[in-house]
């Protein structure tokens, strides 16, 4: 695990803080489409990504999902810290988008590290600005721009994030994510190919 966390890590970390990462984190492989945190749980560790994509959904009370942010490579999450810090229960659904790797930092090493290490302490603060900054983005895009620019919006981060013009995703999860129906975003894909910006396939959306 050292090596990964040298290849990750190694420039923004001091070697004791390495070091010191490796001696409590406990390493993580999880599928893709696996649930890491559920609304109303307590968190008990933080995750550091290492690889992959996880998806960080909002509930509301009828239990539909609102998708807020992505956390790729290097990633932790914002909101995640914010209730290890308060020990107050997620108000946050973490979905693991692609098969990921990650580090689970153990809650009680929060407040040491931050005291203890100048870099650790910036790493967090830099993560706070990060998903904040990604969260405005999301409210900007359901505030200013119609279903169609959210839709292109969200397929252009699919590609950024799995690094593929292939998207395998059904429109029910699309709608999931955006918040709208099935029947319209079938019906905004079909716009976008006639208007040659995609090509629908069985099992997955390609963009052109």
């Amino acid at each position: 695990m050292i090596q990964e966390l040298n290849k990750h890590y190694g420039s923004q970390f001091e070697l004791a803080l390495i070091e010191e990462i490796n001696q409590v984190a406990t390493f993580m492989e999880v599928d893709a489409g696996e649930d890491l945190i559920k609304p109303g749980q307590y968190i008990k560790s933080m995750p550091l990504l290492l690889d992959g994509s996880i998806k960080i959904l909002r509930p509301d009370e009828e239990g539909d999902e609102l998708l807020l942010y992505h956390l790729e490579r290097g990633d932790t999450c914002a909101m995640t810290m914010t209730c290890c810090l308060g020990t107050t229960k997620s108000e946050i659904h973490a979905v693991t988008e692609t098969s990921v790797k990650l580090l689970m930092i153990p809650v009680g090493k929060m407040e040491e590290w931050s005291r203890k290490y100048r870099t650790w302490r910036n790493f967090v603060m830099n993560s706070y600005h990060e998903r904040l900054m990604e969260m405005l983005e999301s409210i900007d895009n359901i505030a200013f721009n119609n279903m169609d620019e959210r839709l292109e919006n969200y397929l252009l981060d699919k590609v950024k994030i799995l690094n593929s013009k292939h998207i395998h995703i059904t429109h029910k999860e699309i709608a999931a994510d955006l918040h709208t129906s099935r029947v319209v975003i079938s019906r905004l894909l079909k716009k976008m190919e006639n208007n040659s910006q995609i090509k629908l396939h069985r099992s997955f959306i390609e963009m052109l």
